[in-house]
């Protein structure tokens, strides 16, 4: 999710937005939607092939609670046992005109790094960097400096390149006999879900925001199809094709069934669907990492452009979120032979105001 510095900081439109005291709110909805390619494609891995090995203790994510795609590194972090190894820093779901903010910490200060914004990690790596500012974010904590805001790759990562320091127990997210499956479904997911809403969200005329209102729904009824007669949408156990579409599902009733106009019907009215983004939410590692307060709070006081007023509605209900699912009758094994991650760490707890 990408914060604008400055209503002119990036020549495209990407997923967040610019803070409040910039212009740049105001042109969600206005000006055509395009994502944004991560600039800092570095990776961390094993052998430390980008001058980053992993390390326990060296690196430390930066995630806004409110983002779709920095909630994927969340929920992977969780379930693969790394909040040891990997700490947290999670900013104000409401930018300022420098973008993502550590205002929710002490002095509006990151404890660990040191920063009041998270664009000082960006300039400290490249000196007058000119675009957005995005989540998920790994930063390097002795230099400073980011080390990656790719998030399409941050979490494949964390899944295959951390494995030293995973905890025991933990489930293989992406495994190799099954990764061909796990990338077709993830291209579909991604594509006309993950991107789809907000391509109709930002549509500034009535045909783009048609055909992406169409791509959007078609994919959904393909997925709750596939997800008729099986727990998850790869293999029997939870993969990292189930994080990337919950990220976005779980969003999909406060946000973007009324604030994107993907308005055809609501989650909770598909009985698949609805099933197994219940049965997720209850799984460790993947509720317990959700604050729609500060989902709600980030779309409609920051997308200025959408909603002028920046009224944050009350509902929906999130009672259901705790309801039954019954998807255990599909078999499946959450955890493959793993087990599920412990209880949150202190500190790290979604306030009452987020959770149902």
């Amino acid at each position: 999710m990408t914060a604008h510095r400055s209503a002119d900081a990036s020549t495209h439109q990407d997923d967040a937005a610019p803070g409040s005291a910039s212009d740049g709110n105001t042109e969600y909805g206005r000006k055509s939607f395009k994502r944004s390619r991560s600039h800092f494609a570095d990776r961390i891995t094993a052998d430390g092939r980008d001058g980053w090995p992993v390390e326990a203790g060296r690196y430390r994510l930066v995630v806004s609670r409110a983002c779709p795609w920095a909630s994927r590194a969340l929920v992977s972090r969780r379930l693969l046992g790394l909040e040891d190894a990997l700490s947290l820093a999670v900013t104000d779901p409401i930018q300022d005109d420098r973008s993502w903010r550590f205002t929710l910490d002490p002095d509006g200060r990151d404890p660990v790094l040191g920063i009041r914004y998270l664009s000082e990690a960006y300039d400290a790596r490249e000196t007058g960097y000119p675009g957005g500012v995005s989540v998920p974010a790994v930063v390097d904590v002795p230099s400073g400096k980011l080390v990656t805001n790719d998030f399409q790759q941050i979490t494949l990562d964390l899944a295959t390149e951390w494995t030293a320091l995973h905890r025991p127990g933990a489930p293989d997210l992406y495994p190799e006999p099954l990764r061909g499956e796990i990338d077709e479904v993830m291209d579909g997911v991604y594509r006309d879900v993950n991107n789809g809403v907000y391509r109709a969200g930002f549509a500034t005329g009535q045909k783009e925001y048609e055909e992406a209102y169409e791509d959007v729904f078609r994919r959904l009824e393909v997925l709750s199809w596939r997800l008729s007669d099986r727990r998850y949408l790869v293999g029997d156990t939870i993969t990292e094709a189930d994080i990337r579409l919950f990220t976005t599902l779980v969003r999909f009733d406060a946000v973007y069934h009324g604030h994107f106009k993907c308005n055809r019907y609501k989650l909770a009215e598909d009985p698949v669907l609805w099933a197994y983004m219940r049965d997720l939410y209850q799984t460790p590692g993947f509720g317990d990492t959700v604050d729609f307060d500060h989902i709600k709070r980030h779309y409609y006081q920051v997308h200025t452009g959408i909603n002028p007023t920046q009224v944050v509605p009350r509902g929906p209900d999130l009672a259901g979120w705790l309801t039954p699912h019954h998807r255990e009758q599909l078999g499946g094994r959450p955890f493959g032979d793993g087990t599920p991650p412990g209880p949150v760490p202190p500190g790290e707890e979604v306030p009452p105001a987020g959770r149902p």
